[in-house]
């Protein structure tokens, strides 16, 4: 899809364990905390009503913490009596999930604890324990595959032009928390080492698979790989292995260099914060078309039109065909490029 200044609804799924959440109607910048939890492990059940020596229905009184809050060993979850006590403890530090009708607690310890962070500046329109939508105004690109966590940095330039392929040695420190574009190609060693120093994520026209499945591990697939995972992000807005982008998406990639910017994997879109004159789109953009060597995809550029007559390619192939200045293509081999992929 090409560049378009607009609206925009964002869903930011949460895990389960959510402790803390926006509230609608709030307004959020790209990177604040929108909701919060934690992971828990084993639930033990530790006996409540029954130890105490109260019915089900009357622990409410007795109770001493609410649900969902975190709880050190021995911590007291309920009582009863004072010279001559009843309680409920506390097995070790954990965090109290669940009462069950019968009056017993549900209680896990914590294995990791993790944050969600706005993707785009605007209000939170629906919170929920499943997820939490934000809406706003930006700038949007949407790509074909994301990989690794939500990004938020201030969009940089990592090549010259978009044929470049970004060269692991123009990734330093100083490039530390900016979202880098990288031309028609990026490989493994690049995504590594912009991961090493700190850089927030990458936008490329492509990315080999062979190299994804170095970072990602064999699970990785075409659909992308969204997570909460210390990993690098990495958005591909074309295809795999080398793609240059088309100029009508790389020239507004390059003037809008410097405006804060994000990347929400789960939907593969591009967000800059910047105001609406910022960029100049053009209204057309060309269409994608396999590389010669099947290794990619390029944008066709020029005047085109489709030959009258079947082309016999050199595979022996004979189909359809659209007149390129460099030459006939197969016409199932075209895509528009705001075309689902």
């Amino acid at each position: 899809m090409s560049w378009r200044y607009g609206r925009w609804q964002v869903e930011h799924a949460l895990p389960i364990g959510v402790a803390e959440r926006a509230e609608e109607g709030k307004t959020v910048r790209a990177g604040d905390i929108i909701a919060s939890g934690t992971s828990v492990g084993s639930v033990a059940i530790v006996d409540g009503a029954r130890r105490v020596g109260v019915p089900a229905s009357d622990l409410d009184a007795v109770t001493r913490v609410r649900m969902g809050a975190e709880v050190d060993r021995g911590a007291v979850l309920a009582r009863t009596g004072r010279r001559f006590a009843r309680a409920a403890v506390a097995p070790f530090d954990g965090r109290v999930l669940h009462r069950t009708a019968e009056g017993d607690f549900f209680v896990a310890p914590v294995i990791d604890r993790w944050v969600v962070r706005a993707t785009l500046d605007g209000v939170v329109g629906r919170s929920g324990d499943a997820a939490v939508v934000v809406e706003g105004d930006a700038w949007s690109l949407a790509g074909l595959a994301a990989y690794g966590p939500d990004a938020i940095g201030e969009l940089a330039l990592g090549v010259d032009a978009a044929a470049d392929e970004l060269a692991p040695a123009r990734i330093d420190v100083r490039l530390r928390e900016r979202i880098l574009v990288g031309g028609a190609r990026i490989a493994a060693e690049a995504i590594t080492r912009a991961h090493a120093c700190g850089v927030a994520g990458l936008v490329a026209g492509a990315a080999p698979a062979g190299g994804l499945r170095v970072v990602y591990g064999d699970d990785v697939t075409a659909a992308g790989l969204p997570g909460q995972l210390d990993r690098p992000t990495v958005l591909c807005l074309v295809g795999f292995g080398s793609a240059a982008l088309p100029r009508e998406i790389f020239l507004p990639l390059a003037q809008l260099a410097g405006a804060r910017a994000s990347i929400h994997t789960a939907s593969a879109r591009l967000f800059v914060f910047s105001g609406p004159d910022a960029a100049h789109v053009p209204a057309d953009v060309p269409a994608l078309a396999l590389a010669n060597d099947f290794g990619g995809v390029r944008p066709i550029e020029g005047e085109t039109e489709v030959a009258p007559a079947p082309v016999r390619f050199p595979t022996e192939v004979e189909v359809a065909a659209l007149l390129t200045r460099d030459g006939a293509v197969p016409l199932p081999n075209v895509l528009p490029f705001d075309a689902p992929r």
